[in-house]
C-alpha cells in the first residue's frame, strides 16, 4: 500500500477496505481457488483500481492474506496485557510477534520474497507491531516524539526481520535468537527509563 495513501484522510476507512480485501482473498484461500484482483475487486465490491491502492499484484496480497489468517489483531493483543507494566506489555509483544514469525517462518520469508520481488518500493505492510506497541504506549507520560520513536524502535526488535538477521547473519538458533532480542529490548527501555529520570 502506498504510504502517502494510508496516511492521507479517512485513514480508519481505508484501514477497514483493507481488511475487507484482505478478508475476500482468505475466502479465495480457504476454499482453494484461483483468484486475480478483479474477483477481489468484485468480492470486495470495490473497483480494481482500489484494490491496486492497497496491493500491488495478487501474489502480494495472496501472501499477506495467509498471514492475516494467523495474526492477532494489535487490540486483541493490547487487550490481554492489562494490569501489567509498560515493560512487561513490550516483552508480552515482542514474544508474541517473534513466536508468530518463528511459527510461520516459511511464509513470512515467502510473503517478503513476494514484495521485495514485486519491485514496489513503495509497498506498505500491516505494521500489526507498531499499532499493538502504540496502544501500549497511548496512556504513558511520554511526549508525542517520544511515544512515535519508541514505536518505531521498538518495532525493529521484533518480527521476522530481526529474525532473519540474528539466524542469517549471526548463525543463531530459535531460542537464542528470542533471547538475545529480548536482551535488546530490555537494554533499550532501561536505558530510556533511565534518561526520563
Amino acid at each position: 500500500m502506498k504510504d502517502n495513501y494510508i496516511n492521507s484522510g479517512r485513514t480508519n476507512q481505508k484501514i477497514e477496505t483493507r481488511g475487507k480485501i484482505l478478508i475476500s482473498a482468505q475466502y479465495f484461500l480457504n476454499k482453494g481457488l484461483a483468484f486475480n484482483l478483479e474477483d477481489i475487486a468484485k468480492r470486495t465490491g470495490v473497483s480494481r483500481a482500489t484494490i491496486y491502492r492497497y496491493f500491488s499484484n495478487v501474489d502480494v496480497l495472496a501472501a499477506e492474506a495467509a498471514l492475516d489468517v494467523s495474526t492477532k489483531s494489535p487490540v486483541t493483543i493490547f487487550e490481554n496485557l492489562h494490569g501489567k507494566t509498560v515493560e512487561d506489555k513490550v516483552l508480552e509483544i515482542q514474544d508474541y510477534y517473534n513466536t508468530l514469525a518463528t511459527n510461520h517462518e516459511k511464509l513470512f520469508r515467502k510473503y517478503l520474497s513476494t514484495v521485495l520481488d514485486s519491485g514496489t518500493s513503495t509497498q506498505k505492510r500491516g505494521a500489526r507491531r507498531k499499532k499493538t506497541l502504540q496502544l501500549v504506549l497511548e496512556n504513558t507520560n511520554y511526549t508525542s516524539k517520544e511515544k512515535r520513536n519508541l514505536s518505531n524502535l521498538l518495532t525493529i526488535l521484533m518480527g521476522i526481520e530481526p529474525l532473519i538477521v540474528t539466524k542469517d547473519v549471526c548463525g543463531l538458533s530459535d531460542d537464542e535468537s528470542f533471547e538475545l532480542l529480548k536482551w535488546g529490548m530490555e537494554l533499550l527501555l532501561k536505558g530510556f527509563n533511565s534518561s526520563k529520570k
